[in-house]
């Protein structure tokens, strides 16, 4: 197995959650409502997936990252949480999964 596949395999799904979540939060009523979430969405999925693409290739630059995807990931499913959209739930589920995961890697 990769090093870091676990990881990155977290980061990636990550990455498609909050992708769908912001995409999905466009076609909520109250869209206002759903900036702070939209904004936190495509911000967590650019840092998961540049520290995925970095870990895959080796980067010691991605372990660096690891910290800061772990701090947006948070700030994210802290968000996320608010809401009461089920792709809102699921993206803040998905969120602490790598949210833990980064944390477990950073420490190692």
């Amino acid at each position: 197995m990769r090093q870091n596949q676990e990881v990155i395999e977290k980061l990636w799904r990550c990455v498609d959650a909050c992708e769908y979540c912001a995409d999905s939060c466009l076609d909520e009523n109250d869209i206002k409502m759903m900036v702070p979430c939209i904004r936190l969405d495509r911000a967590c999925a650019e840092v998961c997936a540049t520290t995925a693409r970095l870990l895959s290739s080796n980067s010691p630059h991605g372990k660096h990252l690891l910290s800061e995807c772990a701090e947006i990931c948070r700030l994210c499913a802290e968000e996320c949480e608010k809401h009461t959209a089920e792709h809102c739930k699921e993206c803040a589920r998905v969120c602490r999964e790598c949210e833990q995961a980064c944390s477990a890697t950073v420490s190692l």
